[in-house]
């Protein structure tokens, strides 16, 4: 993240790392390939600068301006889709496509839809309570908040925020919205700060909470395992799937999914069963990458990020 006069401007996370991965070299520069989160493009801009004439590329984002952002690049080899990666099969099969060469999944959100302060995404700045990714479906936070079941919010909170004070931070969010709405992020900030006895040094209070609603409500880890076995599905023999994850939630769903796919369940020695008839591995590991400390310095959002690449073995099945 670099920041010029009061704007802040989106660094691409693992940006050349995530496109190397994808080995768009000799025959493959041709093949097709899948970007699941276009954001500011800063990966779909690298992968078509790297193809040849005759490649072609997929993206696709929820996000309204991501998606205005997308419709500037003038390239026929480039399409960009309007809804989430989970729905990646339906659309490559209404465009004829049934295989794809390599397919790049960024799960961080943008510089820019956190600090745009009418997106609700922060907690820094005051604005609407909506967090949506999507502006034009589902409901806001502020309209779910205003709802919900305690139980409920206390959950989401501890499980998608692994936040050890969700009782508490429910139980402060339903006392407040008896008294007036909770339409704004500001007052959001301020319930949980009150609620929270003890700071993590360096993180605001509010970190967890703003982070489980905000997955909650885009569902998030719902997407990524529909969209991780989506992708799988349409992945072609020696064909790469790259993930960069942001936190311990997504790059725990990555790590169980690439391992689902290497690690296959032998059955019993004793058994009288072939080699050649013994079930394989569908997927190998290529690589796990952090940034690198000169990434993280002039990007600090980029500190908790993680990329895991695996290629599809020839035979594997779907």
């Amino acid at each position: 993240m670099v920041k010029q006069s009061d704007e802040y401007i989106h660094q691409t996370v693992l940006l050349a790392e995530a496109v190397d991965a994808l080995a768009l070299t000799g025959e493959r520069a041709g093949g097709i390939y899948v970007d699941g989160t276009f954001g500011r493009g800063g990966h779909s801009r690298l992968i078509l600068e790297n193809l040849s004439s005759s490649g072609r590329l997929i993206a696709f984002d929820k996000d309204l301006q991501a998606i205005a952002n997308a419709q500037q690049i003038n390239d026929t080899r480039f399409e960009i889709v309007h809804d989430s990666f989970a729905t990646m099969n339906e659309e490559l099969s209404a465009r004829g496509i049934t295989q794809v060469d390599g397919i790049l999944m960024d799960l961080g959100i943008s510089s820019p839809q956190v600090d745009e302060a009418g997106r609700g995404f922060s907690f820094r700045a005051d604005g609407p309570l909506d967090m949506r990714m999507d502006t034009t479906r589902g409901i806001s936070a502020a309209e779910w908040l205003a709802t919900e079941d305690e139980q409920i919010i206390r959950e989401v909170i501890k499980n998608y925020g692994e936040e050890r004070f969700a009782f508490q931070i429910a139980k402060a969010i339903v006392a407040r919205r008896q008294i007036e709405p909770i339409s704004s992020t500001r007052q959001l900030a301020e319930i949980v700060a009150h609620a929270v006895k003890t700071r993590e040094k360096g993180k605001d209070p509010a970190t967890r909470t703003f982070q489980a609603i905000r997955i909650f409500i885009n569902k998030e880890l719902e997407d990524l395992e529909i969209g991780l076995a989506a992708a799988y599905a349409c992945l072609a023999p020696f064909g790469r799937m790259t993930v960069i994850s942001f936190h311990s939630l997504e790059d725990r769903i990555v790590k169980q999914f690439f391992a689902s796919k290497v690690n296959v369940l032998q059955p019993d020695r004793r058994l009288p069963i072939r080699t050649v008839d013994l079930p394989k591995a569908q997927m190998k590991l290529i690589a796990k990458i952090k940034p690198s400390e000169q990434e993280v310095t002039g990007n600090p959002r980029a500190r908790s990020a993680i990329m895991r690449v695996a290629e599809r073995l020839p035979g594997a099945v779907s």
